[in-house]
């Protein structure tokens, strides 16, 4: 049997989650999310990465195997693609600073 990652997938995601939310009002504060995508980036991370919590949590809580595989796959996916995201605004922010 595979090594349940659903867990893992909840942490990671809730804790990048508010990474995600400090960028989005780290920007609103400094009036900076009109020069740049940082703020549609770290949004759709926002999205993501709830996202990918609510599967995670789903995938922990079903009773059945295959859904349990299904769901904690949709969240791993939603993962990656949020991660990415945040990798972008990174990217952004560096690119500004320098």
């Amino acid at each position: 049997m595979m090594e349940k990652k659903s867990p893992h997938i909840l942490n990671a995601s809730s804790n990048l989650l508010g990474f995600s939310l400090l960028i989005i009002t780290s920007l609103k504060i400094t009036k900076m999310s009109g020069n740049t995508h940082l703020d549609e980036f770290a949004g759709l991370a926002c999205i993501l990465f709830a996202c990918s919590c609510f599967f995670s949590f789903l995938a922990i809580r079903t009773r059945s195997e295959k859904r349990e595989i299904k769901y904690e796959t949709i969240a791993d996916y939603l993962f990656l693609i949020a991660l990415f995201c945040v990798v972008l605004a990174v990217i952004i922010v560096t690119i500004k600073i320098l």
